[in-house]
């Protein structure tokens, strides 16, 4: 491999590492520590999950094509977890939540520091997944 290539996968490889830290903290805080998942909860592990998956299969044999499917659930978990963060804020309004029954969405589980949540926790995996992936495929291009 020549030294682009090794750097491709040594990127796609940091977000698959991202991607399985995330889904093994998201299955622990539900299954371990019995925190219910709310509707945008699940959203963002409908996006992260495959990741995990997605991601591994491309790096053996490294296959860069691997970002054109990686980079869409990446993208909308960010959305998703943009718009649950804000929530959370109070910037936009629990009338827009998709959340009507069981757990609500601007409940916060965990807070951390008094500012790490789960839904910030989330979308700062999802925004380094997007680095990642988008360098990974600019060094592509190039």
């Amino acid at each position: 491999m020549t030294n682009q290539a090794d750097a491709r996968w040594t990127l796609v490889f940091s977000a698959w590492l991202v991607a399985a830290m995330a889904t093994l903290g998201a299955l622990f805080m539900s299954e371990i520590m019995g925190f219910a998942p709310c509707v945008l909860c699940w959203w963002q592990r409908i996006f992260m999950f495959p990741l995990v998956l997605v991601l591994a299969l491309g790096l053996f044999p490294f296959d860069p094509k691997v970002l054109r499917y990686a980079l869409p659930l990446a993208t909308m978990g960010l959305l998703v977890a943009g718009f649950h963060v804000l929530l959370t804020m109070g910037i936009v309004p629990e009338t827009l939540a998709p959340c009507r029954d069981g757990v609500p969405c601007k409940t916060l589980q965990i807070e951390w520091f008094g500012f790490v949540t789960i839904p910030l926790l989330s979308f700062f995996a999802f925004l380094v997944l997007n680095l990642l992936l988008v360098t990974a495929h600019l060094k592509t291009s190039q």
